[in-house]
């Protein structure tokens, strides 16, 4: 008896700690991220200080302190930057700054994609669902994907999807096909219920899903 109870404590363990490792590697990484781009900055601003008083910069020059300090100096310039995008004057900037990127030839085309592709998310499309179910990597798999783009083949005129296919449990990361329009599985899911479907490896997920169309078979 005691051999099973100790199996069974252990998988409940292992099952309670997982969606917490999980959330905190999530964590960890745009966190990790975000502070990185401060750090630059906090480094100067210890560099300045030893100059001035080189003890108090012994004493905050710390990994976690850094780290922490970091992380506020980048939440607290995105939260101005995000203000700043929703006045006149900061759209006037922006739109400024953004016709400086688009001089140079690299940079506009990782900066104009990329702002592109986050514009298109955020906003709710006209005609097509954004969510959808495709069929990806094989036939007869489906995996949910975020239509991004609706484009016509030259020569038989047929809507071909461009389809985002993000991957589990990190969807900063993914995949690019182009599908055509009348093979997608269109869903009735919003944004967050896709992303929850994913981070969470299928385990948030609505009680239904929806049918895939009947496609005709691939020539032998």
């Amino acid at each position: 008896m005691r051999p099973l109870r100790l199996k069974r404590y252990l998988l409940t363990g292992l099952l309670t700690f997982i969606p917490l490792w999980v959330t905190w590697l999530v964590f960890k990484f745009v966190l990790g991220m975000l502070a990185g781009i401060g750090a630059p900055l906090v480094n100067a601003l210890l560099g300045a200080l030893a100059l001035v008083a080189p003890k108090a910069a012994g004493v905050l020059n710390s990994e976690w302190l850094d780290f922490v300090v970091a992380l506020l100096i980048t939440l607290g310039a995105l939260y101005l930057l995000g203000a700043l995008a929703n006045r006149v004057i900061g759209q006037r900037f922006i739109n400024g700054f953004d016709a400086l990127l688009a001089r140079i030839p690299v940079v506009q085309t990782i900066y104009g994609g990329t702002k592109k592709l986050m514009t298109v998310l955020q906003n709710k499309p006209s005609g097509v669902q954004r969510v959808v179910l495709v069929e990806f990597p094989r036939r007869g798999m489906r995996v949910v994907g975020f239509v991004t783009r609706v484009m016509l083949e030259d020569g038989t005129g047929r809507e071909m999807a461009a389809v985002f296919i993000p991957t589990t449990p990190n969807p900063t990361g993914g995949y690019l096909v182009v599908v055509p329009l009348d093979e997608l599985t269109p869903t009735d899911w919003t944004m967050d219920q896709a992303m929850a479907f994913i981070i969470s490896g299928g385990a948030v997920a609505p009680d239904t899903l929806p049918a895939s169309p009947r496609l005709p078979p691939r020539d032998s």
